[in-house]
């Protein structure tokens, strides 16, 4: 004798969520501990020297040296074979005398002063004028010497 109605009764429960949980809980622990390691991390150790700046800083000593304003030196290009150097109101278009300038202004400043020089190069200025540029800055025994980009 066979029991029909056994068969007949068939619950539909949908899909099987238990895999989807398993997911979500090893992926939940996994953020928790990964989460919990960074904190320690959070800070890095440097040996390198503390100064305080900005508005919460101490003000300077009122002997203090201020730090220079660097001496900006213009190179333009009005022909492909040619450069023009400014200097506040010096305008040269020969190293030579461009280097006689900086170390008469260098001798101006007094010999414990030495401005950091700027060299800012034009738009098509080529680069050996900007070497020629800082040749003569080093023949004024200007050691602090960087370049601007281009303008």
């Amino acid at each position: 004798m066979r029991i029909r109605g056994a068969k007949q009764v068939h619950y539909d429960s949908g899909p099987n969520m238990t895999p989807l949980v398993d997911v979500v809980m090893v992926l939940l622990i996994f953020l928790m501990m990964a989460g919990s390691f960074a904190g320690a991390e959070r800070f890095l150790m440097s040996q390198a020297a503390y100064r305080a700046q900005g508005a919460g800083a101490a003000p300077p000593p009122p002997g203090g040296i201020p730090e220079d304003e660097p001496l900006q030196i213009r190179v333009d290009s009005p022909t492909p074979d040619r450069f023009i150097a400014r200097v506040g109101q010096i305008q040269t278009d020969n190293a030579r005398t461009l280097a006689a300038e900086l170390t008469r202004m260098r001798e101006a400043l007094g010999p414990d002063a030495e401005p950091p020089i700027e060299i800012s190069p034009g738009r098509d200025v080529k680069y050996r004028f900007l070497i020629e540029v800082y040749e003569a800055a080093l023949a004024a025994e200007f050691t602090k010497i960087h370049f601007a980009p281009s303008r």
